[in-house]
């Protein structure tokens, strides 16, 4: 990326209060990069913004709801204004159920829908100026094992193959500008997601994991970190070269 090397990267995590989101806002910021800690409500960000703090790195905490385009606009303002100009963008917010599609209602589905895929197009589409005005920047969308199909998962399948989709048109727009774009897709990884989608199913965590990873030829879950090495990477200076990937993180092949 075409920067000023003493100028500090600044990134905006969304979805990035917890979980995941979080591991990966600490990853970016061992990086050296500012973070912006994204999520609906943004009192629930404090415990990011800490532990971004204790690496060293600026933090702010912003609320935004990524299906609508003017809180998306507003938040990376925002951004801009206290932390500068962000150049590089993760999109993690999403939310999943598992239902089947004779039961799923279009509630459920739009939502499912907006938060994973619309909202990623509209904090992507808000980073295009930024990149145009420094010649670069980094996208890494956080896609899924279930874009390839899984049972009781139709609209969250649905969103993150769209995510697919959307990173490999993205990486052919932004190209040109010296950004790329990118995407993780996670396998099985245990998150306070998975454990209440287990409570709901009222399956002891135990035999839950070992359910969701008995065919994992890795034989165990993923962790956050494991999704936060792999973003990081995209997310490098380094990486210029790499756009339009899909890079499983699933203990496995798949794809």
């Amino acid at each position: 990326m075409n920067r000023d090397p003493a100028l500090p990267r600044v990134a905006i995590v969304t979805g990035a209060a917890r979980g995941i989101g979080a591991e990966i806002a600490l990853r970016l910021a061992a990086e050296g990069c500012e973070v912006a800690v994204l999520d609906i409500e943004e009192a629930s960000c404090a415990g990011t913004v800490s532990s971004v703090r204790g690496h060293g790195r600026n933090a702010l905490a912003v609320s935004a709801d990524v299906r609508d385009e003017a809180s998306v606009l507003a938040a990376v303002a925002r951004v801009a204004a206290e932390l500068g100009p962000p150049s590089v963008l993760v999109n993690n917010a999403g939310v999943f159920f598992e239902r089947m599609s004779h039961r799923t209602g279009l509630d459920d589905w739009n939502r499912v829908i907006d938060i994973n895929l619309r909202g990623a197009f509209l904090m992507s589409r808000a980073m295009q100026p930024f990149f145009k005005a420094s010649a670069g920047g980094r996208i890494v969308n956080i896609a899924s094992v279930a874009a390839l199909g899984h049972i009781g998962q139709s609209a969250y399948s649905a969103a993150k193959a769209g995510i697919v989709g959307l990173t490999r048109s993205l990486s052919i727009e932004f190209g040109p500008l010296g950004a790329t774009v990118n995407a993780v897709a996670p396998g099985f990884v245990l998150t306070d997601m998975t454990r209440a989608t287990a409570e709901r199913l009222g399956v002891e965590i135990g035999q839950f994991v070992t359910e969701a990873t008995r065919d994992v030829p890795m034989g165990r879950g993923g962790t956050p970190e494991d999704i936060a090495q792999a973003v990081a990477f995209f997310a490098d200076p380094r990486s210029g070269y790499v756009s339009g990937q899909v890079l499983y993180v699933a203990g496995g092949p798949r794809g």
